[in-house]
């Protein structure tokens, strides 16, 4: 094949193991399952290798079937006449290197194999790299072993080519007991009637189009009918441009293993539906206010600034309510999953921190919030200034007081100097206290303000730490789980048709004799 689809399975398998791997026990376990089966079938079907494509002939007692396959494959290797009823081995003939596990695994005999050479078959052929040719035993031999073989490899098979004779090609063993089984499979299945050339050309036309009347009779539509012989070589040449055709395509194995990656692989993303839409700033933003009220932030940081003010008092913390944290982190988690499968859902809600360890986290980071009620450091002095100065406009207006009713015998102007000195110590005491008083409203404030700005952020720190981080790292998992589910499914734009390569019919072959002059051409070129 000129494309490896065994390097794409593999990468897709190990995307699909990754995914398997990271989600784990979040899945349901039918889902779990269900991939681990996909990945490990496929990895063993991997070691077959994919990359070959199986064509069986297969065909009953007399058909020239082993005949033909040594034609096709340019060499007397497949046994013939009265060896052919005897014997259950099948004979194989490889394009390419690298077919021994896959042989191992059909059975086919050491002895019983050989390899071509692509290159030199390439220059005659068109690219069959890849092909293994399989020459199965008559499946209307006496021995059961011989029909045992037969229906092993049959599900292996890219294109079956029944080769049938002019006498036998009737014969209800094989239509009833083979090709009515293949309804269904139309597109990768072809029959070859052989030993055309002992047929009067007159006849030929009528056998063709008896053979497909029963083949239409047993429900196979649209197969393929072709006269060949393998005595003279008539018909080989459309032979091979059907297996060039069907080497270009995915082989059933391939088809098989990509189809169960990609049940597997939507298995897994109906268990992350969705991407989460979802941001930690946001959902902490969302539940700090709740926080807020369940410790008394608000209240405490209030209690500090009246201290402050008031130059007395001794705020604290109350433990932060149970109840509230608790109806915290259910919304929280409510919101964080409600996009989740409940696989995801549980798993979130173990890794995120408890209500108790929530609680407890909130304590000691209010606990580490500086509660300072202190006043201004000049709070003392102004305040002692201000009862001097007061206190010497009392005795200078006491003084002036006096000398102007004449007890003190102080002459003119000292009773007015004495009264307006008083009156300046006096508002200098006033101006002094009122600066004091101020200057602790203004500091409360601020330490008001700092406690509730350092208690929020002690407790965005809580959530995020105890919520938020835990939640981001499994929806950063859910993500990559998505993104590997979506990476090993087989993309539209990318996948070849289902089953086999759909083959013309004989009508269709007929019309199309222009397209098959490029194939007579070669015909007669190899003559």
């Amino acid at each position: 094949m000129t494309t490896s689809h065994d390097a794409t399975l593999r990468a897709r398998t190990e995307d699909l193991a990754e995914a398997l791997e990271i989600a784990g026990p979040r899945l349901d376990g039918v889902t779990r399952r269900r991939v681990e089966t996909a990945v490990e079938g496929v990895r063993q079907r991997l070691d077959l290798g994919v990359d070959h494509t199986v064509v069986a002939l297969a065909g009953g007692t007399g058909s020239g079937k082993s005949s033909l396959f040594n034609k096709i494959a340019r060499l007397s290797f497949a046994d013939v006449g009265v060896k052919r009823p005897t014997t259950a081995r099948v004979t194989a003939c490889s394009w390419s290197s690298g077919a021994d596990a896959l042989l191992d695994w059909i059975g086919v005999e050491r002895e019983r194999r050989i390899t071509q050479s692509g290159d030199l078959d390439a220059a005659v052929h068109g690219d069959l790299s890849g092909l293994v040719l399989l020459d199965l035993p008559d499946h209307d031999s006496v021995e059961p072993a011989h029909r045992e073989v037969v229906d092993r490899v049959l599900p292996m098979v890219d294109l079956l080519i029944w080769v049938v004779d002019p006498q036998k090609y009737a014969d209800d063993a094989l239509h009833s007991g083979y090709l009515r089984e293949q309804v269904g499979s139309e597109s990768s299945m072809v029959v070859l009637l052989n030993q055309v050339d002992t047929v009067p050309d007159g006849q030929r036309e009528n056998l063709e189009s008896d053979l497909s009347r029963l083949l239409h009779d047993d429900g196979l539509d649209g197969v393929w009918v072709q006269g060949v012989s393998a005595r003279t070589g008539e018909g080989i040449e459309r032979v091979y441009d059907l297996l060039e055709e069907v080497c270009a395509r995915r082989s059933v194995a391939a088809g098989r293993a990509a189809a169960e990656l990609d049940a597997a692989a939507r298995a897994l993303l109906e268990q992350t539906p969705a991407e989460v839409p979802w941001h930690m700033d946001s959902a902490v933003e969302r539940e700090l206010g709740a926080l807020v009220d369940a410790t008394g932030l608000d209240a405490v940081a209030r209690q500090v600034g009246a201290a402050v003010r008031n130059g007395y008092g001794m705020p604290e913390f109350p433990p932060p309510d149970r109840d509230a944290i608790g109806l915290s982190r259910s919304r929280w988690l409510t919101r964080a999953g409600a996009a989740l499968r409940p696989g995801w859902q549980r798993a979130l809600a173990e890794s995120v921190a408890g209500a108790d360890q929530l609680r407890t986290a909130v304590a000691e980071a209010l606990r580490a919030i500086s509660l300072d009620t202190r006043g201004p450091a000049s709070a003392r002095l102004l305040q002692r200034s201000a009862w001097v100065a007061l206190g010497v406009a009392v005795l200078l207006a006491v003084a002036g007081a006096l000398a102007l009713t004449g007890v003190l015998d102080l002459g003119s102007p000292w009773p007015q100097v004495l009264l307006a000195a008083a009156a300046v110590a006096g508002v200098t005491g006033a101006v002094l206290l009122v600066t004091r008083a101020a200057m602790r409203r203004s500091l409360a404030r601020q330490r008001e303000r700092a406690v509730a700005t350092a208690g929020r952020a002690a407790l965005e720190r809580v959530l995020a730490e105890g919520l938020g981080t835990p939640t981001q790292r499994l929806l950063v998992e859910h993500r990559r789980v998505r993104e590997l589910a979506t990476s090993a499914r087989d993309l539209p734009h990318a996948r070849p048709l289902t089953g086999s390569l759909r083959l013309p019919t004989a009508d269709e072959v007929g019309a199309s004799s222009t397209a098959r002059s490029t194939g007579e051409d070669r015909a007669s070129a190899r003559v």
